[in-house]
């Protein structure tokens, strides 16, 4: 009788810990998460981390007049609407975001 019940516990305990797994896969991990602010702030950190990618060893007074002046207004934007006003572990969550996604080319 108890080697029943512990291979039914065993049983059990491995069910779930598959379900958990499956679930997990199935659920998407992306950007849906993120607030509507979050979501403008990722787009703000991809277009300058774009910028910044293209001229990696510049200064910045050394960029295309066009160039700088997006990079400067992406910075504006950057600290005024999402340092400003978002959480730290939200910023730090962006930031991993857009180096993740050029990391893996996405």
């Amino acid at each position: 009788m108890t080697s029943i019940l512990l291979m039914a516990i065993g049983v059990g305990v491995t069910t779930a810990l598959l379900a958990s797994v499956v679930f997990q896969f199935q659920v998407p991990i992306n950007d849906s998460a993120l607030s509507p602010l979050e979501k403008n702030c990722q787009q703000i950190a991809d277009e300058g981390y774009k910028i910044h990618t293209m001229y990696p060893d510049s200064n910045p007074d050394e960029l295309p007049d066009g160039d700088f002046k997006r990079l400067v207004y992406l910075d504006e934007l950057w600290i005024k609407d999402c340092v400003s006003v978002l959480p730290a572990d939200s910023i730090f969550s962006i930031v991993n975001n857009v180096e993740r996604n050029f990391l893996h080319g996405e």
